[in-house]
């Protein structure tokens, strides 16, 4: 579950530091090398569910935690550095501090490592509960376009790597995942829509304003010049009626961020969501107030 941002009276706390995001180059485990746009904040960042019950898999390789982050394969399979998914075994990861998006090209690598080259379905979410299949992907480092599957600005959370169930043999059944990455990701900053607005208004609540100033000066000095805001309410009421409370909420975010001297020549976009892509549940308190937040996006090369 991503958790919405608290704003104090007087500060901001992001999910992440707002800092410039430079290109940086990896190795993908067989011989060649990937380059991302944005560097670490490209990977996974937790492992929502594993599914990988497979009573062959080495010990070195049963935990999911080595898939997330960047890639560390060292080319030896008893270091940790790879996690197996194990025959027909499944894998869900989240991004935190940024988004999958369809961008032009490839948007997502795969790093599949280790002794084989075992093939995998991926699925991807908005919300971690409705999947939208893509299709198979191959083994090694694998490219993924997906467009002709994500809808068009919309940002996915969650993947979900699914083996095949081919070629099952050895200590590490399964492919084996070293690393996921968003290559058409964007950075996500997250803030508590309770603390921003009363109850079903979009103006803006006083101490939310200082803590907007403080948050205009680190978007300006992360070198971030377009962004998108994009608000977000729970499932209670009227599906149209938190649409359009969404939206003007975003609005007003958007027009206080603009007036700020720092962001004059920024491009500034809004996009309502209302309740249509939950981080939680809506069937408690907690997940409601996590459901009820405005996002800061920053796509890729911005």
């Amino acid at each position: 579950m991503i958790k919405a941002i608290p704003i104090a009276l007087a500060a901001i706390t992001l999910a992440a530091p707002l800092t410039a995001q430079t290109p940086q180059t990896y190795s993908d485990g067989k011989r060649g090398e990937v380059t991302l746009p944005q560097g670490d904040l490209s990977f996974a960042d937790r492992v929502v569910t594993s599914d990988t019950n497979d009573s062959r898999i080495k010990a070195s390789a049963q935990s999911p935690e080595p898939a997330l982050g960047p890639p560390n394969y060292s080319g030896r399979t008893s270091d940790g550095s790879f996690a197996t998914l194990g025959c027909g075994g499944a894998l869900t990861l989240q991004f935190t501090d940024n988004v999958l998006v369809d961008l032009s090209g490839p948007d997502l690598y795969v790093f599949e490592v280790g002794p084989d080259v075992e093939a995998m379905e991926l699925a991807i979410s908005v919300d971690g509960l409705d999947w939208i299949d893509v299709g198979g992907i191959e083994g090694g480092r694998s490219e993924v376009d997906i467009a002709g599957a994500a809808q068009a600005g919309v940002s996915y959370r969650f993947v979900r790597l699914t083996d095949d169930g081919a070629d099952c043999s050895g200590n590490f059944p399964g492919a084996d995942v070293d690393a996921v990455a968003a290559i058409g990701s964007a950075q996500v900053f997250v803030l508590d829509g309770t603390v921003l607005f009363d109850t079903g208004s979009a103006a803006l609540a006083p101490p939310a304003l200082q803590a907007l100033d403080e948050l205009a000066t680190e978007i300006a000095a992360a070198g971030i010049t377009a962004f998108e805001v994009v608000g977000h309410t729970d499932a209670v009421g009227d599906d149209a009626a938190n649409l359009t409370l969404s939206a003007d909420r975003a609005s007003a975010v958007r027009d206080y961020l603009t007036t700020e001297t720092v962001l004059r020549d920024a491009t500034v976009t809004t996009r309502g969501a209302g309740e249509s892509e939950p981080v939680a549940s809506n069937d408690t308190d907690d997940g409601r107030a996590a459901n009820r937040r405005v996002e800061i996006i920053a796509k890729s090369g911005n």
